[in-house]
């Protein structure tokens, strides 16, 4: 497996929509490897492959929730290939978010609270299921990326600055 480069803001790559993907092979199967490391080597939750500059639908999430709390955390990965959002409630639901392409950036956005997901896992097999919490919210950030939207895009223009002029800052200083 290979930990592939991580796209940052402002490359514009991030902006690209992802193809479909036709037949799920061995070259996808380890394309979804390669992600999970580099997910896991970045330490993040979900990764999208328009973030490794793969302009392919496939996303990887593992939300490494504890089962106990306090516990350690659990590896629980899923693959998504074409993932599709059927629907999304009227309720919202607000979280913190973070993301492997704006490093060390973190604001509030608000999105559907659920959503049923449409896809297929890396052996081909479909699946179709309703999510709620962390999973709903990472799925949707992730599909956003796809769709080359950031979640920056989700916050007001003044706050967005901010956390862009807080980013400049960070990079000058490493």
């Amino acid at each position: 497996m290979t930990i592939l480069t991580i796209l940052e803001v402002p490359d514009p790559g991030l902006r690209a929509v992802a193809e479909p993907v036709a037949t799920i092979d061995d070259a996808v199967r380890a394309t979804l490897a390669d992600m999970f490391e580099t997910m896991y080597d970045a330490r993040g939750i979900g990764l999208a492959a328009t973030q490794v500059g793969i302009e392919r639908r496939l996303v990887v999430i593992d939300l490494q929730e504890p089962e106990e709390e306090d516990g350690d955390p659990v590896r629980k990965p899923v693959a998504f290939v074409n993932p599709e959002l059927l629907w999304v409630s009227d309720e919202t639901a607000t979280y913190n978010e973070g993301c492997l392409s704006i490093p060390e950036q973190y604001a509030e956005v608000e999105r559907p609270a659920r959503c049923r997901v449409k896809w297929r896992d890396g052996d081909g097999a479909d699946h179709e299921e309703e999510m709620d919490g962390l999973m709903a919210t990472c799925i949707q950030h992730e599909i956003d990326h796809l769709n080359g939207v950031l979640f920056t895009d989700h916050i007001s223009k003044l706050k967005r600055d901010m956390l862009m002029k807080k980013l400049a800052k960070a990079r000058k200083a490493a």
